[in-house]
């Protein structure tokens, strides 16, 4: 109980957090010191940061450069953020944990569905059709 407490204290600032440049090594030693309890709670704030473009990865190099380090959920995660958020621009994080969960269940399914929204949502060309 006291963990779990000290634990929501935790994710609390985690939220509040920026990410910094190592991020990613940071979230591989968190999981080492912590086990997959913390690294799922880390992967979803890495998620959002990197959909959101907040802190360290609000630079495009650095979300480049992240790409080979971050966990493939996790950039899938962030992807199908980044298109929901298009869709439904005042939705609550709370709304979108589903993707979290389609991307730890299905990487490729989750990555298609990212892939086809953002087609769905570009402006579209002179035919009427997404550019």
């Amino acid at each position: 109980m006291v963990f779990e407490q000290r634990l929501e204290g935790t994710l609390g600032t985690l939220e509040q957090a920026e990410p910094r440049e190592g991020d990613e090594a940071v979230r591989d030693e968190l999981t080492r010191r912590a086990g997959s309890y913390v690294q799922a709670d880390v992967d979803v704030w890495l998620a959002r940061a990197l959909a959101a473009h907040r802190g360290h990865y609000a630079d495009p190099v650095a979300r480049e450069a992240a790409a080979g380090l971050r966990p493939q959920p996790v950039f899938a995660h962030a992807a199908l953020l980044s298109a929901l958020a298009r869709l439904v621009p005042a939705a609550a994080p709370g709304e979108l944990a589903v993707a979290a969960r389609l991307a730890a269940a299905d990487l490729e399914a989750t990555a298609g569905l990212a892939a086809l929204l953002t087609r769905a949502t570009e402006p579209a060309g002179p035919a009427g059709s997404p550019a």
